[in-house]
C-alpha cells in the first residue's frame, strides 16, 4: 500500500510485529542555504509492491529514499519503521543499493559474505548463503575474482546480489540501471522481479519511465522537493490527475 499525507503513528510508539514495514515519514523536512529541498507531509510504503519515485532532475526523489532508508537525516521530521525508530537491527530487514554500488576490496563472494556476517549470520550459514545469492544473480562463476574489476554490470548485479542476500523485508534502489548496457539492465530488472516475487517490497528511484511502467505497481510522483501525485503506475501513465505530473510525463519539465 502506498499512502501520502497521512498521520502516522508517533515515533517510538510499540508495534506488535517485528521488521521494518510500514517504512513511514512525516514532516520531513531538508534545507540547505535557504532553500528547501525536501518538504514531504507524510508517505509510507507498507505493502509486497514495487514502488517507484520518479520526477525531474532535483524533484527531492534521492533526498526522500535516503531520509526514508535511515542514511540522511532530515532538518525536521520523523522517520519510523514498523512505527519504531530506526535501529541497528532493522538494518537487517531494510537494504539499500546506490547509484555507485561500494564495493569491498575483497572478492565478490567475499562481499556478499561480509553482508551476511554483519547482519549476524553464522560463517558457515553466510558462505552458503552467499553462493546461492551469487547463483541467483549469474555471478557463481565470479565468486573468487576481485569485485573491483568486475564490469560495470557485474558490480550492480554483486551489489544486488550483496542486499538480497540478507532477504530484507523491504530494498530500496536508487537509479540501480543508469548507464548500463540493455543486457545488464535486464538482468538488473530480473533480479528485482525475483525479489518482488519472494515478497520483498521494492522501493525504486528512477527516471527511466520505460522501466517504472514495466516494473512498478504504483508511482510517487516528486517536484521540488514535495510529493505531488500518488497512485497506481497504470492510472498515473495513462491519466495522470494533476497538470505538472501530465507536464512531466510529455516533457515539458525537465527540473
Amino acid at each position: 500500500m502506498l499512502e501520502s499525507a497521512r498521520p502516522l503513528q508517533a515515533a517510538g510508539a510499540a508495534a506488535p510485529q517485528a521488521g521494518v514495514r510500514p517504512v513511514a515519514g512525516t514532516g520531513l523536512v531538508i534545507e540547505r542555504d535557504g532553500r528547501r529541498l525536501l518538504d514531504v507531509d507524510g508517505v509510507s510504503f507498507d505493502d509486497r509492491r514495487l514502488i517507484a519515485i520518479v520526477g525531474p532532475n532535483g524533484a527531492g526523489k534521492t533526498l526522500l529514499m535516503k531520509v526514508l532508508a535511515g542514511v540522511l537525516q532530515p532538518d525536521s521530521g520523523t522517520v519510523t519503521w514498523a512505527g519504531r525508530p530506526p535501529s541497528r537491527e532493522g538494518y537487517r530487514k531494510l537494504a539499500l543499493v546506490l547509484q555507485a554500488p561500494v564495493l569491498l576490496r575483497r572478492t565478490a563472494l567475499a562481499n556478499v559474505v561480509y553482508a551476511l556476517k554483519a547482519a549476524g549470520v553464522t560463517a558457515g550459514e553466510a558462505d552458503t548463503r552467499a553462493m546461492d545469492a551469487l547463483e541467483r544473480a549469474g555471478l557463481s562463476h565470479l565468486a573468487r575474482s576481485s569485485a573491483r574489476l568486475l564490469s560495470g554490470g557485474e558490480k550492480q548485479r554483486l551489489a544486488l546480489a550483496r542486499a538480497l542476500a540478507i532477504e530484507p523485508e523491504m530494498l530500496v534502489l536508487d537509479e540501480p540501471t543508469a548507464n548500463l548496457d540493455p543486457a545488464s539492465a535486464q538482468a538488473i530488472e530480473t533480479m528485482v522481479g525475483d525479489a518482488l516475487a519472494r515478497g520483498v517490497t521494492i522501493v525504486l528511484v528512477t527516471h527511466d519511465m520505460a522501466q517504472a511502467r514495466r516494473l512498478a505497481d504504483d508511482v510517487v510522483f516528486m517536484h521540488r522537493g514535495c510529493i505531488v501525485e500518488t497512485g497506481k503506475a497504470v492510472d498515473f501513465f495513462a491519466k495522470p490527475r494533476t497538470a505538472l505530473a501530465r507536464a512531466f510525463l510529455s516533457g515539458e519539465i525537465i527540473t
